[in-house]
């Protein structure tokens, strides 16, 4: 087995030419351990659950996404910004890449949704979703519209708190993740993204009433404390072809 590749704050330069353009705004990161064994059946063929010290995470992170477009950018103004709330996973495939694997993506922009189905073979839901701020506190909102389960979703309230000079391995293991993995046409494909170091805040999580985790194949897990409640104001992110 090729071991994973190190746990790095920037990412590894893999030389691929950007094919989407996108920044990643206002996130929230709640994450819960998992054995790595609940995991590894949710994951596609030829990858297996990455870990820390022994423990898998899931993770369910809600931010907005902002300017989506092709290549180089600059990305669109209406149909590339949108509410987005995804439940992930924590991969690694037989060449020893990190990467995260996406159980669901809801997101408030029918079009994007419907060409990362089709493009990309990502789970993309279509959902009614909104994201109000007040001062250092963020109330984000998702109700799931297609293809289903309709109203999965739920309320998510959290306070920024101090910001983080010194992630810990777990803060770096959880957010620097430079590729995610899907299957797409038939085999298992690895699509590097690049961007700034995390800037990272710690947050408090006010209130949860969450379906998402549970309808990625995660019962019960929402309803639980999560070990990690992380903010960052984000970060411009570039998509390079798909290895």
């Amino acid at each position: 087995m090729v071991p994973a590749e190190p746990v790095t704050p920037l990412p590894p330069r893999r030389g691929r030419y950007p094919i989407l353009v996108q920044w990643w705004r206002d996130l929230t990161f709640l994450h819960w351990p998992v054995p790595p064994g609940q995991v590894a059946p949710l994951l596609p063929a030829g990858v297996r659950p990455d870990t820390l010290d022994g423990v898998s995470y899931v993770g369910l992170i809600a931010f907005r996404m902002h300017r989506l477009g092709p290549l180089a950018g600059p990305g669109l103004p209406y149909l590339g910004t949108f509410c987005e709330t995804n439940v992930r996973l924590y991969s690694v495939d037989g060449q020893g890449r990190r990467g995260v694997v996406f159980r669901s993506l809801d997101a408030a922009r029918l079009v994007p949704v419907l060409v990362a189905r089709a493009g990309f073979r990502l789970p993309y839901l279509w959902a009614r979703m909104r994201l109000d701020r007040d001062g250092d506190t963020l109330r984000y909102q998702t109700s799931r519209r297609w293809p289903g389960p309709r109203g999965t979703g739920g309320v998510l309230h959290a306070r920024i708190g101090a910001p983080i000079a010194d992630p810990s391995p777990l803060e770096h293991f959880l957010t620097a993740r430079w590729g995610l993995h899907v299957r797409a046409y038939g085999r298992t494909r690895y699509l590097p993204n690049e961007h700034p170091a995390w800037p990272l805040y710690h947050a408090d999580l006010l209130h949860l009433a969450d379906t998402l985790v549970a309808s990625a194949g995660l019962a019960g897990l929402a309803a639980t404390a999560p070990v990690s409640v992380l903010y960052s104001p984000g970060v411009p992110v570039r998509f390079g072809t798909p290895i």
